[in-house]
């Protein structure tokens, strides 16, 4: 049985108060928006709706705060590592100016590691956290607010055929799926006297004594995408269009959205080609 994200309907969400192609057709909208700049300056408005969203969703912090605290964990470390390492900055700006340099007193192998401080490396940081940020938190918020039942016959709406929408479908529908069978397996081990706490010896010898856990995990996965196979043939799927059982229905707020989504893509782009919001600092 296929497992989904924790949906549920909530009163006075914005999200859920649009058709998911509206709120779909906005986020790829928003997306290419924010990849569009570099500019601090003309990335925090996108932060801006971001929060708005979230706050608007109705989605409780008990619900996100597992994979919001994997997100933030993961964006600080990202900038964190390329304000230390200056990597990926230089295809963006061209020279450094220093503020301050730390040079440590001792050398590894004739090399002595060194930080520099420079504004380009505090910008190009900052720019990373904001983009990467607005991007997340609008991603997050998909799974907890589109209805599992309604993936496939969204993305089929939006013009994809049935192949790649019901692909779709699976695909959000795999990591549920995936996380739920190693939870089973975990729990089921140790009813067993399988005792994952004890688990000693180096990297290696701990992904060796995994093989418990990992392997029937996986062989599951393997037969469950099996009976999706067989279902599917069995129905003759792929050879003539499909019919679903759901259907959407534009309301007049969904082609406003659309419409913003559109107006917002159209500007970050014509200001991109202008020359306007690459990389800045002070």
């Amino acid at each position: 049985m296929l497992a989904a994200w924790r949906y549920r309907k909530r009163e006075n969400s914005l999200i859920q108060s649009f058709d998911p192609r509206a709120w779909i057709i906005f986020f790829v909208c928003f997306l290419i928006s924010v990849l569009s700049f570099w500019d601090v300056r003309f990335l925090l408005p996108f932060l801006t709706i971001a929060f708005f969203a979230v706050f608007t969703s109705r989605v409780t912090w008990v619900e996100m705060r597992r994979a919001f605290l994997f997100i933030v964990s993961f964006v600080l470390f990202y900038a964190f590592l390329t304000f230390l390492t200056g990597r990926g900055g230089m295809e963006v700006y061209a020279q450094e100016r220093t503020l301050r340099e730390f040079t440590a007193g001792f050398s590894i192998f004739g090399w002595t590691p060194t930080l520099k401080i420079t504004v380009e490396r505090i910008f190009f940081a900052a720019s990373q956290l904001v983009r990467i940020s607005s991007i997340a938190l609008m991603t997050i918020l998909i799974p907890y607010s589109l209805n599992p039942a309604l993936y496939g016959i969204t993305f089929k709406r939006l013009g994809l055929s049935d192949k790649f929408a019901y692909a779709m479908d699976l695909t959000m529908r795999f990591i549920p799926t995936f996380g739920r069978d190693f939870q089973l397996t975990m729990d089921a081990q140790r009813a067993r006297g399988y005792e994952l706490e004890k688990l000693q010896g180096g990297l290696i010898g701990q992904v060796r004594k995994l093989g418990p856990i990992v392997v029937p995990v996986v062989i599951h996965a393997i037969m469950g995408s099996e009976d999706i196979i067989d279902a599917m043939d069995l129905r003759a799927f792929g050879v003539a269009p499909r019919t679903w059982f759901d259907e959407l229905t534009y309301q007049k707020r969904d082609r406003v959205l659309m419409a913003l989504g559109a107006l917002i893509l159209i500007v970050s782009l014509g200001l991109a080609m202008m020359g306007y919001g690459k990389f800045w600092t002070p």
